[in-house]
């Protein structure tokens, strides 16, 4: 047997490129937003229903736990049976989750409803690629692959506001509700627009033999990619999970600008990523540009932790940290695009990108310990020493991509 594979156009119109980006976009923003529908909500959850720390971190570990497994193999379904299908599958997934979380009466309700996102969340990485690599014209793929990270960042912008604000004004429960038609909403757009979302399955020839499915799984490159994300990510939930904190112990900031740092990391991470778009599109050293963006992120982190710079300074670097890390965000995405094999699209994003939640996973658990020693500033340093690791892992990919096409 043999896969036939899809190549993107060469040109296509702008108005179809940017219908198919903004739809993923959306898309992406959305499954974003899951990543919050439960955290948002832990003071409420410890008050009414009297849950301590352990248990709401347990929570977390279920959803990227099913998220993690859900999306390696959510790619090879992808491969199957095309990506709009699984897209619509996920959607439906997060209303009913929504649906389910605003009926609540304890713990194991809970656990039910993060078991539900994290599978709903599973999809998106291998679907949302796949439809860029096969729709969207070839270059524009670089301004494709900026938007998409951008957007993912707007969810985690959007969720603390719209749960704040429907709580505020009727209760946490009707919150959820509105989240659920949120996704209702999001569903039957994208099945008005599923023509702009139609991919191309594996084709095989049955008189001709073909490698087994996880035969991509042998090629060292694509663990490189795995092991990328998995380190990049550990940095990411350092900084989403403990800097308000580390903000307050070390430089005795006050919560709110604490919070507003995070913000301001994110909409600089947003920033970067727009304007590492368009390097995107004009380089062909993905790797290099990764490394190079993580490598500055990491001195930066590192200077955080050693407290040099006082509290505004802290807040104004870390702030940029988020930018250099976001520059990298689109050329780390052709990077991976450049390191997958033909005919393998959904199944190595899903694989590689399962790595963003084991590192989301490990993180809180490794990094936590730090925390709860006391080790602040110990705990920037030691996720800046892991954003390093993953310099090299993105300069290894690089390598065995340019070894791969040297050789084909």
């Amino acid at each position: 047997m043999t896969a036939t594979t899809y190549h993107p156009p060469l040109s296509a119109p702008l108005k179809q490129d940017a219908t198919i980006i903004g739809l993923v976009g959306l898309a992406h923003a959305s499954s974003h937003f899951a990543h919050l529908l439960l955290p948002l909500m832990f003071p409420v959850f410890m008050k009414e229903f009297g849950l301590s720390y352990s248990q709401l971190g347990l929570l977390m570990t279920v959803f990227f736990v099913v998220s993690g497994i859900g999306q390696a193999s959510a790619g090879f379904v992808v491969d199957r049976l095309g990506a709009r299908p699984l897209l619509f599958v996920a959607l439906g997934i997060f209303v009913v989750a929504c649906a389910a979380a605003s009926t609540v009466t304890g713990y194991t309700g809970l656990l039910l409803v993060a078991a539900l996102a994290g599978l709903g969340n599973a999809t998106f990485h291998p679907v949302d690629f796949t439809i860029l690599n096969q729709r969207v014209s070839s270059p524009r793929l670089g301004y494709a692959f900026s938007a998409h990270g951008l957007t993912g960042n707007l969810g985690w912008a959007v969720a603390p506001v719209f749960f704040a604000s429907i709580s505020s004004l009727y209760n946490w429960r009707t919150a959820y509700l509105a989240a659920a038609a949120m996704y209702l909403g999001i569903l039957l757009l994208m099945i008005v627009q599923r023509a702009h979302l139609s991919t191309q399955v594996v084709v095989r020839d049955a008189d001709v033999h073909a490698e087994h499915d996880m035969a991509f799984m042998k090629k060292p490159v694509v663990w490189w990619c795995f092991g990328f994300f998995l380190l990049s990510t550990m940095t990411l939930a350092v900084v989403q999970s403990f800097s308000v904190s580390i903000l307050k112990a070390m430089h005795g900031v006050s919560f709110e600008a604490a919070t507003l740092t995070l913000t301001a990391y994110m909409l600089c991470g947003a920033v970067g990523m727009f304007v590492g778009g368009f390097i995107a599109a004009r380089t062909g050293s993905s790797d290099r540009v990764v490394a190079i963006s993580m490598g500055v992120a990491a001195v930066l982190l590192a200077l955080c932790g050693t407290g040099i710079f006082g509290a505004l300074g802290t807040m104004v670097v870390l702030a940029g940290t988020g930018f250099a890390v976001g520059i990298g965000g689109p050329s780390r995405d052709m990077m991976i695009k450049k390191a997958t094999p033909k005919g393998a699209t959904g199944r190595v994003y899903g694989m590689v990108y399962s790595g963003l939640d084991v590192g989301f996973a490990i993180s809180p658990i490794l990094f936590g310990a730090f925390m709860d020693r006391g080790w602040y500033g110990a705990t920037l340093l030691g996720a800046a020493a892991v954003l390093l690791l993953s310099v090299v892992a993105a300069l290894g990919v690089g390598h065995r991509t340019a070894g791969r096409l040297s050789h084909a």
